[in-house]
């Protein structure tokens, strides 16, 4: 097999001082391992399809937001032309991220871009990648924790949190990946395309990386929005957060607000994006899974725990809303026997 019947594509994986060392130095290795690893498909002496460097402003080290020095090995005025640019994870303070602070970096990304290099981010990096404009009109994805700050940061971005990989552009040039070890389906991704399937799925299986086919919202935890100023509504929420299992949680929580009806739900989309019926179902769901993750209860009782007597409506629900069945669900996230005690 031919891994790289192209020859070498070089690989600009950027660090900044927000940079987090795991996402960084798990796609250098693996984007590395045909240098570094005994690959079944590779044949005696073939050449690595991959030469890559940390890069950032200046060479030397560099102290990570994970406390861990980075060396980086060549600065940007030295690099005129690449094929790839990776921006790893970034950690983001409570502010949220400041943009301007590496202008030189944002202006090298745009020049890169211009001479046919694939941008890509990996998790939160997409932070700095936004700063180009070059994703404005595009879609992107970013871990879910990070959406709305992403959104409000920058709004001319189509935020797909849910999604593990988009790739965007009349090019296909700009490609990020979702929340943390979606790294995984980034880097397999550009194994394949540049060095073909089977020199990833090779990788795949030495690293034990995979593809998180089933996309991204099993992960996802309900989160309501509490930051509209409306009181009636946050006392709604509140209640609905304690006693979402009730019957007819909806006609108790308009009851309680002492507001008519059709304002109530009016304000109540208005101030969280969701009907009142869809926020009481997303609680619902989110007990649900904590139940399946935790306990031996059928999904019958567990059904019945979270407000619904009717298991096959439950069934239905749960999977349109976290994209796997209960039964799915509980495989993949079941807490281990060891760790429950």
């Amino acid at each position: 097999m031919t891994l790289n019947p192209k020859g070498t594509h070089h690989v600009s994986l950027v660090a900044v001082p927000e940079a987090v060392v795991s996402t960084l130095f798990g796609i250098y290795d693996a984007m590395n391992a045909f240098s570094t690893m005994d690959l079944s498909n590779a044949a005696p002496g073939e050449r690595s399809p991959f030469q890559i460097d940390i890069i950032g402003e200046a060479v030397g080290p560099l102290q990570s937001a994970s406390g861990v020095p980075v060396t980086v090995q060549r600065s940007i005025d030295t690099i005129d032309r690449t094929d790839i640019v990776i921006v790893p994870s970034v950690l983001l303070p409570p502010e949220g991220w400041t943009k301007g602070r590496y202008p030189q970096l944002v202006d090298w990304l745009r020049v890169m871009y211009d001479r046919g290099a694939i941008i890509c981010s990996a998790c939160s990096g997409i932070f700095l990648l936004a700063e180009t404009g070059l994703f404005d009109g595009k879609d992107a994805t970013v871990h879910f924790a990070y959406a709305r700050a992403l959104g409000a940061a920058y709004p001319e971005v189509g935020i797909h949190p849910e999604r593990p990989l988009v790739i965007s552009g009349s090019r296909e040039q700009l490609v990020s990946s979702g929340a943390s070890t979606t790294w995984h389906d980034l880097v397999l991704y550009l194994i394949a395309r540049h060095a073909g399937a089977t020199a990833a799925q090779e990788v795949a299986r030495v690293f034990a990386l995979q593809w998180h086919q089933d996309g991204l919202t099993p992960y996802m935890i309900f989160d309501g929005r509490t930051d509209h100023g409306d009181a009636d509504i946050q006392s709604a929420q509140d209640w609905a957060r304690e006693h979402f299992s009730v019957a007819n949680p909806v006609e108790e929580m308009i009851k309680r607000s002492s507001l008519a009806e059709r304002t109530f739900k009016r304000r109540f989309v208005n101030a969280t994006g969701l009907t009142p019926i869809a926020y009481v179902q997303r609680l619902r769901i989110e007990d649900a899974k904590r139940r399946l993750e935790r306990s031996d209860a059928s999904v019958d009782d567990i059904s019945w725990r979270v407000g619904y007597e009717d298991s096959a409506f439950f069934r239905r629900l749960f999977k349109r809303t976290t994209g796997i069945a209960p039964g799915a669900y509980r495989r993949r996230f079941r807490i281990p026997e060891f760790v429950r005690g």
